[in-house]
């Protein structure tokens, strides 16, 4: 799915100039190779531009004494939920015959659905909005509109011509490029004015990263963060368990003075090392699953009981025990023990 547009309040284009515009761009667009659908909205979701929004006052809904009935809405063309892959759950979409000289329609999210005609079939049912009476001829499914970590809120849709706006981005949904289909696009939109030119196309996933991008970059951070943490922890535990291995040389030198065998020694070491381990990473393990739920409302399609984070968080603890309880192990088998245990013997 490409994005684009024409500045056509910067040019001048009226109401009336501006309809007749996007049609016959609109015909142009459809017809070319690989174009499946393209649509005209005043706002484009996760962009700079924000919704309208207005309050709202719904037919046979009794509201709480404190309670704002206020909604967002966006203005559309007829294909705009085809071109975003928006499901349309009940009723219908906007077709090109509904404009100005039709009843006024909208098409509710489920959030809004769901709060005010709570078990009931909202088709056919009205609300108004500036003193407009609204007919509700369609629910989509609840979307995305600013940002991936937001909670579902009411939200509703009215066709483009009978709240138009002259300013407003094109949605292409085509298997071309960006850079063909900017050409493309720059040849139908001179065709029809030569003192116009269209916005260069992005793909929606680019302009997504651009209206994340300081969601992303704190993401880079905690995940920066996160990494240095796991490595101070690493560290530490190599010369907590180091330190603990390198005051048992004597014990290990008295061990195999008596016959005991490097593997055996090793063995042991490493069941010591692995024991204190264990106990650690149960008592992190429970810390961090009773902390990470206050992360919840922060996270976007991860759990915050995720197993994989968890999972490498336990095995790289792990792995930093055993070299930590094995290296110096293998250094104090390698020794003499009746010279180890002779220097020993004469410390004070």
């Amino acid at each position: 799915m490409l994005l684009s547009g024409v500045d056509l309040l910067s040019a001048g284009y009226n109401a009336e100039r501006a309809k007749a515009f996007q049609d016959q761009l609109l015909e142009r667009v459809g017809a070319l190779p690989g174009v499946e659908a393209a649509a005209f909205a005043r706002v484009i979701p996760f962009g700079l531009r924000d919704f309208s929004s207005a309050p709202i006052t719904v037919e046979g809904y009794q509201a709480g004494a404190d309670e704002r009935r206020t909604a967002d809405y966006n203005q559309v063309g007829p294909d705009y939920f085809g071109v975003m892959g928006i499901p349309i759950v009940a009723g219908r979409q906007f077709t090109r015959t509904d404009d100005e000289n039709r009843p006024l329609v909208a098409i509710v999210d489920e959030a809004m659905a769901a709060k005010y005609w709570p078990g009931k079939d909202p088709i056919g049912r009205r609300f108004q909005v500036k003193g407009r009476w609204m007919e509700i001829a369609g629910i989509a499914k609840a979307s995305h509109y600013r940002t991936k970590l937001e909670t579902p809120k009411p939200f509703f849709y009215v066709p483009l011509r009978q709240n138009f706006a002259v300013q407003g981005g094109l949605l292409i949904r085509t298997r071309q490029d960006a850079a063909a289909m900017t050409s493309a696009l720059a040849r139908e939109v001179r065709a029809l004015d030569p003192n116009l030119a269209p916005v260069a196309a992005v793909t929606m996933q680019e302009h997504v990263d651009r209206g994340t991008y300081t969601q992303r970059l704190a993401v880079t951070l905690l995940s920066i963060f996160g990494g240095t943490a796991l490595l101070l922890a690493a560290i530490g535990l190599y010369s907590v368990m180091s330190y603990a291995v390198s005051q048992s040389t004597r014990e290990l030198a008295l061990r195999m003075a008596l016959g005991a065998r490097v593997s055996d020694l090793l063995r042991l070491v490493l069941s010591r090392g692995l024991a204190l381990t264990a106990g650690g990473l149960i008592l992190g393990a429970a810390a961090a699953f009773a902390l990470t739920r206050l992360l919840a409302s922060r996270l976007y399609q991860v759990s915050p009981h995720d197993p994989i984070a968890f999972g490498s968080a336990f095995i790289v603890m792990t792995i930093v025990a055993l070299f930590a309880c094995l290296l110096p192990a293998r250094r104090a088998t390698r020794i003499d023990p009746r010279a180890r245990l002779a220097r020993l013997s004469r410390r004070p």
